[in-house]
């Protein structure tokens, strides 16, 4: 890096997004994860657990969108949290195909233990951060990460996993005007479980 790009703002916040990114994943949630007995898991693995603690119940498909990977590798992921034991798939009563995926007892506990954690270390982490400062600091983040999205070539394929992170919205839709491929897949998936007398 020259010393003309290391002066520039924006590669300083760059950088800096970087290292909280890395600090965050790296160190607060694979720590965090060891703590609460989940060494078996992957962050990837995590993180899906976290969607159908949000969403409930999820096809392989819809997990396969979140995820931004092939319904077969989708599918490979969920085979090994149910042989451990952290899913449960039940086979759909009018399509074998559209197998729906849940939490089991032992995720759910998991889960919370994880989350009761992640709550006292965010409070510790960030208790001397003025909380107006922080809101200033997320809705910047927020624009950029929704302008990043925007510049990307396909940004409608894009899912940021919203739902996970403390967000009730979807940013991709509430910034850039449009939803995920998440977003769409799932409110197809419920259209099509409504049966059509009830649309």
């Amino acid at each position: 890096m020259t010393r003309a790009e290391s002066a520039n703002p924006v590669y300083e916040f760059v950088g800096s997004a970087h290292l909280f990114s890395s600090a965050l994943t790296e160190v607060l949630q694979v720590g965090l994860l060891r703590q609460v007995g989940g060494v078996q898991l992957s962050i990837s693995q995590l993180k899906l657990l976290q969607l159908l603690s949000v969403a409930e119940t999820q096809t392989i498909g819809d997990l396969a969108a979140f995820l931004g990977v092939s319904g077969a590798a989708a599918s490979k992921m969920v085979d090994k949290l149910v042989q451990r034991g952290w899913l449960s798939r039940v086979v759909g009563a009018t399509d074998r195909r559209a197998a729906h995926v849940s939490l089991t007892l032992k995720s759910r506990r998991l889960l919370a233990d994880y989350d009761q954690k992640r709550r006292e270390k965010l409070a510790k982490v960030f208790r001397d951060c003025p909380a107006r400062e922080l809101r200033k600091v997320a809705k910047l983040m927020d624009r950029i990460t929704a302008a990043i999205v925007n510049h990307s070539a396909k940004p409608e394929e894009i899912c940021l996993h919203c739902g996970i992170y403390f967000r009730g919205k979807c940013l991709v839709r509430d910034l850039g005007g449009r939803s995920c491929l998440y977003q769409q897949r799932s409110q197809l998936s419920k259209r099509e479980r409504i049966p059509s007398r009830a649309r």
